[in-house]
């Protein structure tokens, strides 16, 4: 099946100004994420949306295929809906939503939500990975609870699950689960998603997977042994990356 990666690039966010063009070992930080997807082969072809001139010219520099897309759009998922509707990309089967700020994305997480639409297991895919229960107490970090067939029940931000009872703490070791926000839809079901109004849980807790969960539509969640990769949302998480990237020159040195 034919795969299309959309990595969504927003220029106006407000923690951490003009992201997408802050430079993360000397390139700006979503040329660092294509080169990232580019890299692990796990697409036929792969754009950067994005509204703003700034962030294309960026993307035209380093060769990288770039769609400017509207403003407004409330969502990643919309913008990657925009690029996806348009004719020169309607042969492709499987589209996959690579978040802009993530360079260090795990391609375990890139494969387990394709895995999950190219299989025919779901229409709309995702990826997990078991984590530490201290995780539940951060509401930066995003858990998932999964039906038994791997079915998202619900997305949160908020200590899900809950322990009731301090004496079951032990069965929490293989209860949280944390969201790696990688998305994988059939064209079909991406259009139905943004097609539907924003839902008061998505407002809520600002996770826009909510949207298709409330309105019925079901989500695969793909479990995978990866470490997280975190978003660079502020400064300190671009220090942070860049001397990240600083170590790994270092050690393939």
């Amino acid at each position: 099946m034919s795969t299309l990666a959309v990595i969504p690039a927003r220029l106006g966010a407000t923690r951490l100004p003009r992201k997408p063009l802050r430079l993360l070992a000397g390139q700006p930080l979503v040329i660092r994420v294509w080169e990232r997807v580019v890299a692990l082969g796990v697409a036929d072809r792969c754009v950067i949306a994005t509204d703003h001139p700034e962030v294309a010219a960026a993307a035209h520099l380093a060769g990288a295929a770039c769609v400017l897309t509207a403003e407004h759009h409330p969502s990643g998922t919309d913008r990657v809906a925009e690029v996806v509707a348009r004719p020169e990309f309607a042969s492709y089967d499987v589209v996959l939503n690579v978040q802009g700020d993530e360079p260090f994305v795990p391609e375990g997480a890139l494969r387990g939500a394709l895995a999950i639409v190219t299989q025919g297991r779901f229409a709309l895919g995702t990826a997990a990975a078991f984590a530490d229960p201290a995780v539940l107490d951060s509401p930066h970090v995003v858990k998932v609870i999964c039906a038994d067939n791997g079915r998202a029940l619900y997305f949160s931000r908020a200590a899900v699950p809950f322990l009731r009872d301090p004496g079951d703490d032990a069965l929490l070791r293989g209860a949280v689960k944390r969201h790696l926000g990688v998305y994988a839809y059939t064209p079909a079901a991406l259009a139905r998603w943004v097609a539907l109004p924003a839902h008061p849980l998505e407002r809520i807790e600002r996770l826009e997977q909510l949207r298709p969960l409330a309105a019925g539509l079901d989500m695969g969640v793909a479990l995978v042994d990866a470490a997280p990769s975190d978003g660079i949302d502020t400064e300190d998480d671009l220090a942070r990356a860049n001397a990240r990237w600083a170590d790994l020159l270092a050690d393939s040195r």
